[in-house]
C-alpha cells in the first residue's frame, strides 16, 4: 500500500461525512469540505495523530465564475491551502468554498497555523474573500484606497483608477484610467518558401 493510500484511508475514516469530494490526481490529494466544516477540518488535519499536518505551505482565492471558460454550477469564490506533514511525509490540498457569493466569508486558519495570516490578507484584497477571526484583516498588495479586488475575474484588465505624480502639486495623485483598450492581432508573415516546403 502507497503512503497516498494510506492518506486516503486516513481522511476518509478520520473526517467522516465532513468530506464533499477526495480526488486523487497527478500523484496528490485534493479534499473538498464545506465552508462551515473548514477550520474544524483544518484542526483535525492538524491534530489527529494519522493524519498529523503540522505546516500550511501556501493558501489562496480562487475565483471560479468562469472556469475553464465554461459555464460553472455552485459557489464562486474557493479557497486552497495546501497542507504538509514532516512526520508523515505527504501533502495534501484543502479546498473550501465560500456559501455566499455576494459576500464570501470563510474562517480564518492563523489559529491553526500562524502561516496562514499573510496568504489570508492576499486573498482577501485580490479576491474580497473575508476570513472571520483574522486578527489583522487588511490589504497586502494593494494601495489602502485601492477599490475592487484585482484577482477576480470581472475585475477590468486595466483597473480603474491609476496614479501619478503630478509636478504641479508635488504630490501622487489618483485619475480615472487613461489607456485606451485595444485589441493587439500578431502579423503574421507567410513566405512561400518557408522552411524548404514548396
Amino acid at each position: 500500500m502507497s503512503s497516498l493510500d494510506t492518506l486516503q484511508e486516513a481522511i476518509t475514516a478520520q473526517l467522516g461525512a465532513r468530506v464533499k469530494k477526495l480526488e486523487r490526481a497527478f500523484g496528490e490529494l485534493t479534499l473538498t469540505v464545506a465552508g462551515a466544516d473548514y477550520l474544524e477540518t483544518a484542526m483535525l488535519l492538524r491534530d489527529h495523530a494519522d493524519l498529523s499536518f503540522e505546516q500550511l505551505i501556501d493558501l489562496c482565492g480562487v475565483d471560479y465564475s468562469s472556469y475553464r471558460d465554461e459555464p460553472w454550477e455552485g459557489p464562486r469564490y474557493c479557497v486552497v491551502s495546501h497542507l504538509l506533514s514532516l512526520t508523515k511525509n505527504w501533502r495534501l490540498r484543502l479546498k473550501a468554498f465560500c456559501p455566499d457569493d455576494d459576500v464570501p466569508q470563510i474562517a480564518s486558519l492563523t489559529e491553526v497555523w500562524s502561516s496562514a495570516n499573510w496568504f489570508e490578507r492576499e486573498a482577501f484584497d485580490l479576491f474580497g474573500v473575508i476570513f472571520e477571526g483574522h486578527l489583522d484583516l487588511r490589504r497586502i498588495l494593494t494601495d489602502y484606497g485601492f477599490i475592487g479586488h484585482p484577482f477576480r475575474k470581472d475585475f477590468p484588465v486595466s483597473g480603474t483608477v491609476e496614479m501619478r505624480y503630478d509636478p504641479d502639486q508635488k504630490r501622487v495623485i489618483y485619475q480615472p484610467v487613461t489607456i485606451e483598450p485595444r485589441e493587439i492581432v500578431p502579423r503574421v508573415i507567410r513566405e512561400d518558401n518557408y522552411g524548404g516546403l514548396h
